[in-house]
């Protein structure tokens, strides 16, 4: 299984990318955005999430503080989040399944503490074509145990269509979320 990422999961990289050009780009807007559609316009609330003072996020939404680092990564995934609806998420996948488009992705780092028998640890990168019904599926996941069965499955499809040893499931393998990416 793979390790979660609290700032930015598996469901997070994945809308990022599927739905790119949708979150605002704008540090203000995104935290006008967040505040009022995941905080509920409460200010003392997304300041202890985030670790910082009301102040601040009043600063942030005047535009006269930028978030840096962990912050601003956080505030654009949460503004992605909050922009991608249920509805939206359904909309692009129907899309994607009458175009029948797939799409292709990569793991950097994928490790497997079974290969043929063997009990070593084995790194390797893992270039995946996903189905147009995959794509779709993780873009309707709503959590990361749903979207990592799915990147799963693909790397189980991949290691099995290579001949020789048939036999990995989709929990077989480990990796983090930073090191999947569609492409």
């Amino acid at each position: 299984m793979t390790t979660q990422d609290p700032k930015r999961g598996v469901v997070a990289r994945v809308r990022e990318s599927l739905f790119r050009g949708r979150a605002p780009v704008r540090s203000t807007t995104q935290t006008a955005h967040v505040l009022e559609r995941k905080y509920g316009g409460n200010r003392q609330a997304i300041a202890a999430v985030y670790g910082v003072t009301p102040t601040t996020v009043g600063r942030w939404l005047k535009g006269t503080r930028t978030p840096q680092g962990d912050h601003a990564d956080r505030l654009r995934a949460e503004a992605t989040e909050v922009q991608t609806t249920e509805r939206g998420r359904e909309i692009r996948a129907r899309q994607i399944e009458r175009a029948e488009v797939g799409a292709n992705a990569e793991v950097d780092r994928a490790t497997t503490f079974e290969i043929r028998g063997s009990g070593a640890v084995r790194s390797s990168y893992v270039p995946l074509r996903l189905s147009a019904d995959e794509v779709a599926a993780l873009t309707r996941a709503d959590s990361d145990a749903e979207a990592e069965k799915i990147i799963g499955e693909a790397m189980a499809r991949y290691f099995n269509g290579g001949g020789g040893y048939a036999g990995f499931h989709w929990d077989d393998f480990g990796w983090a979320p930073e090191d999947f990416r569609l492409t």
